[in-house]
């Protein structure tokens, strides 16, 4: 038996779905830095603290010391960002944490991109001197 070929005109049921993946409108945002001694990372969350995007030096391009650079930290802030911004986010949270050289060139690269930030919050872990090690353990 021969299937009939459907005519062009005659289709009854049109594509609903677009080709492109859906795409989420996220308004507000939270951006958390992540400054190590060796690497700056750079993420993107939703409100709800699920990840939009994400960057570091190190995808960026940059190897081994120069990583660790503000001006890497830069660029990583800037990929993190470019994406989102084409989102819909006008509002973002930063989330500062570690001591490394990328904490200051990330910042100023948050600043420039137009976003209004809500709030710049440090959230570098600080030992106050708490636990005391165990004893070594003699046999």
């Amino acid at each position: 038996m021969v299937k009939p070929i459907p005519r062009i005109g005659l289709r009854r049921y049109r594509r609903t779905r677009s080709r492109r993946k859906n795409v989420r409108r996220i308004p507000k945002g939270v951006i958390h830095v992540q400054a190590t001694l060796n690497n700056t990372i750079v993420t993107v969350t939703d409100v709800r603290g699920q990840a939009v995007c994400w960057s570091s030096a190190g995808t960026c391009g940059f190897k081994s010391s120069r990583k660790a650079t503000p001006f890497a930290a830069q660029q990583a802030a800037q990929n993190a960002i470019w994406p989102v911004r084409d989102q819909g986010m006008q509002r973002a949270q930063v989330i500062i944490r570690g001591t490394g050289p990328g904490r200051d060139g990330a910042l100023r690269a948050i600043r420039r991109s137009g976003l209004i930030l809500n709030s710049v919050r440090d959230a570098t872990p600080m030992p106050h001197n708490g636990c005391r090690p165990p004893k070594r353990r003699r046999i």
